[in-house]
């Protein structure tokens, strides 16, 4: 399985039929005719990528 963002392969299975990109910070949902894209918000929670308060735009958080 691929990304449905980058296309990457770093893909972890959250739950069922969601998934997590590593490469780009992603989470996903897959059903049968739909992808879901989510960015993870800072207190955790899912923000699906058609939602405006996203306007920022996704961003992966690495702690030094």
């Amino acid at each position: 399985m691929n990304c449905p963002v980058c296309s990457g392969r770093a893909i972890g299975k959250v739950g069922v039929e969601q998934f997590y990109c590593w490469d780009c910070c992603v989470e996903f949902t897959t059903q049968t005719d739909k992808v879901v894209i989510y960015d993870l918000a800072e207190d955790g929670s899912l923000v699906a990528w058609e939602d405006p308060t996203l306007a920022q735009g996704a961003s992966c958080a690495v702690a030094d």
